[in-house]
Parts: structure tokens; C-alpha cells; sequence
């Protein structure tokens, strides 16, 4: 065993948890020993999840419309689901040892769709899932596929994984699923007050003990990352222009939006969803941007990542006189540019400039949120952001489910401001809780793993000259290549050959040639093993082309 085998380490007193700081009040736990890493696989009922006095509320009420047994129906509220039982941790690991060879019979005629031309040129039949479980998909070409991106980045569980079987027991106990803004239900209430709590730890309250300065204690229920970042958006513009038509307190001013700049100075790094003002920051509609620059009514400047002096000048340039900037809106890891990260000691230092300013910072989560033990990478750099974006791995690919974390200093939004019909879901607020459980009960393997991935991929660079480095942050990693066309034919293979999921944006002229991945937070280092090994396969006659 080497330094970056994965542990993790849990205290078991009396059958539960004793040595995690999740949402949840109690649960029982088996630690199950697989290979070299300890993971904890949690059980837990509805009951437990959500609380007696909810349950027992439900209870009378699908006992009342229904008429079904009420010993029935606390059954259902009291069946423990076991969370990642050995047998199926097994499976994956077994399924992805065999990556890239056929399971089952595929299928022989898929439909053809009725896409758009761009989303007809781009489909691949072949990967599209028919099944999974853990790490690993079937294709409709019954080949095993690894999930090296945890299919499109949100996949935080895999595939199949056991604990969302309480969202089935949840159905079956008749808890609706559709609600609104204004019966917004108990789970989702429950959801979000164990983000804010989960966003909280070594946040010191005010002296009269109410929450200090960029405590984020607002939770706003939407659907899509895109409509979470727009909701940000909307929240640091409407200090400029109100959204009801009132006095907003920078009337006047040009908003100024700083973001994340790429390789030769242009907004194309920054992601931060497809709405038409998330796309101006990143250099689509550049004709619309030019005029509405021109009209003084919002700019956009890049700033290079990780040069804090460049960040420093552009702050003291456009936060004053005509313009004033209206937040600094950044991922840590941007996965949509080459997996970048950016430094800690650059993030600490723009962000206290910020906070002299009275700049509002706003942390896009949706690809980070849930794919770290504390749930947010924010909270590992000592980060207080006035805005934070979660979606994808919380809700783990089940249901469309984004929310936007914030400081009570910013809500001023009316309710219509950031409304949505379907954010307030209950069985997707419901996932939230289950994925956070899970994701804080196993922080140490999360994290040990993570370090592994990186270990190996580095490994890699050392031996095989094609390779430039490696970037991303743990489980979300980047193998960087010295030429694009090499990282290309690179990932091609991988998922020709051997089925492992990885991709590189060669759409993007000024972005790093990266192969990208996204491993589930339920991999092991043997699927790591499995990762690197076909990797190795694929990278030794590359390097031979090469010389």
C-alpha cells in the first residue's frame, strides 16, 4: 500500500455514525472493507431521513386517500435502505475491470431522433446508456462503458446507486412530488436548511449573535445550473437596475462583470450556463455584448486566472467613476476550460480585496458541489462567497434540480425574481439529502481517492512525453497533452477500444488540449487502477507514433 491508498476513517459507537457532521440525525452504518479502502455504507429509512413527526403526518394522509393499511404503510416509512452494500460495490468494480467488452446483446435499430442538425452530428448511439450500475453504463452497443465523466458531470453516485431507493419508498408512501413556490414541502425546507447548514462551519456569527457578514442563509429552489447561475446574475444586477422598477442603489452606473479570462485574454474560460446573459459572459452574442457596452448599460472583462495583480488593477479600474463592478463570478475548477484550477492564495486574495470593495463574489458550485466531503470546495479554501451555485451531483442525475446559495445582504429579489414551477420537486429535494449524506459520511475516501487519481495521472506525465501535466482537483481531473490532434486521437481510442468516457474541447481554439474526466465519488482505487491501465495501453502506442 502506498501513501495514497484510499482510508477513511469513522468512529461506530452503538451501530451509528459518530464521526460525520451530515444533515442527517441518526442512521446505521456497516464499514465495508473493499481491496485497500474503507467505505461506510450507511442504511437508512424515510423515517430517519425526514423525521418522525413528518413521517407519521404522511402516513395518516396516504392511509386517509387511499385507504391502504397504515401497518403497510409504516413499513414503507421504516425499511432500511442499505446505501452501497458490498454486493453491489462488487458489481462495479467487476463491470469495470471489463470495461470496453460487450455484456449483453445491443440494440440493433435505435431511433434516429428528431434533434437539431448540431445534436444529430454529435450523437452516438453506440454509448447511449440502456443500463448501469456504479461506475459503468451499458451502451446500446451492449458494451460496458466506464463513466469516466460521470456521464455529463453529474452522475456524483453512479449508476443505480441503492440509497435512492428511498425516493421509490418516498412515491410509494404518497409524498407528491409537485409543489410550488408559495407549498414549498418539508423536504425541500429540510434541504435547504441542511445546505445552508453544510455551507456554515467556521463562519463566525456577529456579536449579537446573528449571522456574520457573507453567511449564506437563503436557499432559492430553481431546476438547471444555467437558471441557478442566472439567478445570481439577476441578484448583482438588480443593485443596478431594479427588476420591480424601484430606486436601485447603483442606478446610474455601468455594471462591470469580471470572469475568468482564457489563454490569449478572451472570455471564452468562463462557463457559467446557456441563458443568454450567462453566454455574454463568455463571448457568445458579441455583436449584442458590443452595443450593449457601447450603450453603457453592462461590460465584461476577463481577468487572467490566478494573477491577483491583473485581478487588483481591473477592480480599482472599473469600481469607479461611470462604472462600478457588479460581482466577480468564477468557478475553482473549470471543467468547461481544460479542468484549470484555480490557486487557493490567488482565490483568498481576490476575494478579501472584494469584500473591502463591497464587490460581490459569486462561486459557481454546479460542478465542484458534491463531488468533495464538505460538499463544497469553497469551504476547503476558507472561502466566503455572497453567491454559490449547486446542482448536478447533488440531486446524482436523477431529476434537473439547481438551487443558488444567498447572503442576506443580496436577497432582494421579489419572489417572481428567480421563479421557476418544478424547483421546488420534493422527490429531487429529496435526492439532495440522500447525496449529501452519503457524500459527507465518506469524506476521508472521497478525498483519499481523489489524491490517488491525481498520484497515478502524474505517474503518467513522467513516463510518457506526449503529456504535458495534469490539472483538475481530485476526482476531477484533466491529462494535459503537449498537441491537440494527439489529445483527440488519444480520448477517441480510449472509448473505441477500451469504452472509458473522456472528452477534450477542441471547439475551443484557445483551450489547453486536456482529455477530461469526472470520476463518481463512489470509485475505488481499483477502478482507478483500471482507468490508468487502459490509459497506459492507449498512451504507449501514441508515444510511439510520436517519436
Amino acid at each position: 500500500m502506498t501513501e495514497y491508498d484510499a482510508q477513511c476513517y469513522i468512529t461506530i459507537t452503538n451501530s451509528h455514525v459518530a464521526a460525520y457532521s451530515g444533515p442527517i440525525w441518526c442512521g446505521w452504518v456497516s464499514v465495508v472493507q473493499k481491496g485497500s479502502c474503507v467505505l461506510t455504507s450507511i442504511s437508512l429509512s424515510l423515517r430517519d431521513l425526514l423525521g418522525e413527526e413528518y413521517i407519521d403526518a404522511v402516513v395518516r394522509a396516504r392511509h386517509a386517500l387511499t385507504g391502504t393499511p397504515v401497518a403497510d404503510l409504516v413499513a414503507l416509512a421504516d425499511e432500511q435502505v442499505e446505501f452501497w452494500p458490498e454486493d453491489v460495490a462488487g458489481r462495479s468494480r467487476d463491470l469495470a475491470e471489463r470495461t470496453g467488452t460487450n455484456l449483453v446483446a445491443g440494440l440493433a435499430h435505435p431511433a434516429d431522433g428528431a434533434g437539431t442538425q448540431a445534436f444529430q452530428r454529435a450523437q452516438n448511439h453506440a454509448a447511449a446508456p440502456i443500463g448501469g450500475l456504479g461506475a459503468c453504463r451499458i451502451g446500446q452497443d451492449g458494451r460496458i462503458y466506464l463513466a469516466a465523466k460521470s456521464e455529463h458531470y453529474q452522475a456524483s453516485l453512479g449508476h443505480g446507486f441503492p440509497g435512492y431507493r428511498l425516493i421509490d419508498l418516498a412515491r410509494r408512501l404518497g409524498i407528491p412530488n409537485a409543489t410550488h413556490n408559495n407549498t414549498r414541502g418539508q423536504v425541500t425546507r429540510l434541504a435547504e436548511e441542511a445546505l445552508v447548514a453544510a455551507a456554515a462551519p467556521g463562519l463566525a456569527p456577529a456579536a449579537d449573535g446573528t449571522p456574520g457578514p457573507h453567511a449564506l442563509t437563503r436557499v432559492i429552489n430553481l431546476e438547471t445550473g444555467s437558471l441557478a447561475a442566472e439567478a445570481a446574475l439577476k441578484l448583482m444586477l438588480n443593485r443596478f437596475y431594479s427588476a420591480d422598477g424601484g430606486e436601485a442603489a447603483l442606478a446610474g452606473r455601468t455594471p462591470v462583470f469580471l470572469v475568468m479570462a482564457d489563454a490569449v485574454g478572451g472570455p471564452a474560460a468562463n462557463y457559467h450556463g446557456t441563458t443568454v446573459a450567462a453566454q455574454l459572459l463568455r463571448g457568445l452574442w458579441p455583436e449584442l455584448l458590443r452595443r450593449l457596452d457601447a450603450a453603457g448599460i453592462v461590460r465584461v472583462v476577463p481577468v487572467p486566472p490566478n494573477d491577483s495583480r491583473a485581478f487588483l488593477e481591473a477592480l480599482l479600474r472599473y469600481n469607479a467613476g461611470d462604472y462600478a463592478v457588479a460581482g466577480f463570478c468564477h468557478e475553482i475548477v473549470l471543467m468547461n476550460y481544460g479542468g484549470l484550477r484555480l490557486e487557493e492564495d490567488y482565490l483568498r486574495e481576490v476575494y478579501a480585496a472584494c469584500h473591502q470593495a463591497g464587490v460581490p463574489v459569486f462561486c459557481d458550485e454546479i460542478q465542484s458541489g458534491a463531488w468533495y466531503g464538505e460538499l463544497f470546495l469553497f469551504r476547503r479554501y476558507g472561502l466566503r462567497p455572497d453567491l454559490v451555485a449547486v446542482g448536478k451531483g447533488f440531486p446524482g442525475g436523477e431529476y434537473p434540480a439547481s438551487k443558488i446559495l444567498v447572503t442576506a445582504e443580496l436577497d432582494a429579489l421579489s419572489q417572481f425574481g428567480a421563479l421557476v414551477t418544478n424547483g421546488q420537486e420534493e422527490l429531487a429535494s429529496l435526492a439532495y439529502l440522500v447525496t449529501m449524506t452519503f457524500v459527507s459520511a465518506n469524506a476521508a475516501h472521497i478525498e483519499d481517492v481523489g489524491a490517488y487519481l491525481q498520484h497515478r495521472l502524474r505517474e503518467l506525465v513522467t513516463s510518457f512525453p506526449v503529456l504535458a501535466g495534469v490539472t483538475g482537483d481530485g476526482l476531477m481531473a484533466g491529462l494535459q497533452f503537449h498537441e491537440g490532434a494527439v489529445a483527440v486521437e488519444f480520448c477517441g481510442r480510449l472509448e473505441r477500444e477500451h469504452g472509458i468516457d473522456t472528452s477534450v474541447q477542441a471547439y475551443k481554439p484557445s483551450a489547453p488540449p486536456v482529455a477530461l474526466m469526472k470520476l463518481p465519488v463512489i470509485t475505488e482505487v481499483e477502478i482507478v487502477d483500471v482507468l490508468i491501465d487502459r490509459m497506459e495501453r492507449v498512451l504507449s502506442t501514441l508515444d510511439e507514433v510520436a517519436r
